[in-house]
């Protein structure tokens, strides 16, 4: 084996494209002496280029991915008690805004290769109390949207679209976030393009643009006439500064989008002859984007399946996730222990019983996926270089777990 390559990291310079671009921007605000959204030029123009890029009437930037689903979840103004399917292997921060909007999320199994909701799944989920549905583009790898979109369709419930991981993502020939209700993205460090800590939303409906639009802003309609607070609303505002860096990073999106794309092509060919390790398919008609590069490790061909495979990555200094998030997001304290508001248990106290039965029997997917996945390092900095690295610690490591197993 030869010896360790460093790999770029999107936690520190070597994975990011920050450079003059954004401090050229940065620079204009500081001198305007404005950091403010509600009176600065920069978001305003951010918000016009995300709209031009996704091919959407309306883009609304905020302070955080969790921000643009609370957005979202609160557009859609649930009653207490209404129901949010959603999927068992996402980020807390799609979930906690379900609750704070006293909605109960109830939770549909993913397909056990590419830990996306499905639509049988999300059917086996509906009540008369369904109020929207959240899908995830896991790893930047659209869901199977067509027959969730025709699903909720024949329901009338809105589909709120998780983007968080999939910029520039295709479902077909159309951008996932443009085709449900509402799109969410994050701008947190690790994303495709990153402000620190950022978001926004994205939609066609001015109604709904309008209620997030205001909900950002304490439910404050700022530039309309007698304006008042006009619901319960928060603070999620962005800065003029962060959403400098998010044009600046905006320009360079497409790019680092294909640059994904031809590292994990390249890698995905060269794994093509592992028995053991079966990258994640992608549907013929999409295109994923590779906010992380996904694999599953076959457990009867390599003993120890993903948390083999990773400490023999370790040895020559690869860092990988097995088994991803480790466990389902309701086997999470909050969840499954109803820690929310004082001692209330609100809003599942007014939950159905089969809303909150997160009983292994009930999501096979979300725990054959779990215990399969082993999540590789990946961002728009791979050269070939890292790549043909990472493919030959992948058959060097299985390799040599292979043969201590016999």
């Amino acid at each position: 084996m030869t010896s360790p390559l460093s790999l770029p990291t999107d936690q520190a310079a070597s994975g990011r494209t920050l450079g003059q671009e954004e401090i050229d921007l940065l620079t204009e605000v500081i001198t305007s002496g404005t950091l403010t959204a509600t009176k600065g030029a920069q978001t305003p123009a951010l918000e016009a280029e995300l709209a031009e890029t996704f091919g959407v009437a309306h883009a609304v930037a905020l302070s955080s991915g969790t921000a643009a689903v609370h957005a979202a979840v609160a557009a859609v103004d649930p009653e207490p008690g209404d129901e949010i399917v959603t999927t068992s292997i996402t980020d807390m921060g799609a979930i906690t805004p379900i609750l704070y909007q006293s909605a109960v999320p109830v939770f549909a199994d993913v397909d056990p290769r590419t830990g996306n909701v499905t639509a049988d799944a999300i059917a086996a989920c509906l009540s008369e109390r369904t109020r929207a549905i959240v899908v995830t583009h896991l790893f930047g790898n659209p869901c199977d949207l067509g027959p969730i979109l025709a699903l909720a369709e024949a329901r009338g419930i809105p589909v709120i679209e998780d983007c968080a991981q999939a910029y520039l993502a295709r479902s077909g020939d159309a951008l996932v976030g443009t085709l449900g209700a509402v799109g969410c993205f994050s701008l947190q460090q690790g994303k495709h393009i990153t402000t620190g800590e950022g978001g926004f939303v994205l939609t066609d409906d001015d109604a709904l643009a309008r209620r997030m639009r205001v909900f950002v802003n304490k439910a404050w309609p700022y530039g309309e006439a007698s304006p008042d607070h006009e619901f319960v609303a928060l603070n999620y505002r962005t800065t003029e500064l962060a959403s400098a860096v998010a044009r600046a990073q905006l320009a360079k999106l497409p790019a680092g989008v294909e640059r994904r794309i031809a590292a994990a092509e390249r890698l995905t060919k060269q794994l093509a002859g592992l028995d053991a390790v079966v990258p994640t398919p992608v549907a013929p008609d999409d295109t994923a984007v590779y906010w992380r590069y996904p694999l599953h490790v076959d457990a009867d061909r390599l003993p120890g399946g993903p948390d083999a495979l990773a400490a023999a990555l370790r040895e020559v200094e690869v860092p990988s996730a097995p088994r991803y998030i480790q466990k389902p997001a309701f086997r999470c304290r909050v969840l499954a222990e109803q820690r929310t508001f004082g001692d209330s248990r609100f809003p599942f106290t007014h939950a159905r019983p089969e809303a909150v039965d997160y009983a292994d029997e009930r999501f096979p997917g979300t725990l054959s996926y779990l215990s399969s996945v082993l999540v590789l390092p990946w961002n728009e900095r791979f050269t070939d270089e890292h790549v043909d690295h990472l493919a030959s610690a992948l058959a060097h490591a299985v390799a040599e777990r292979t043969r201590e197993a016999r």
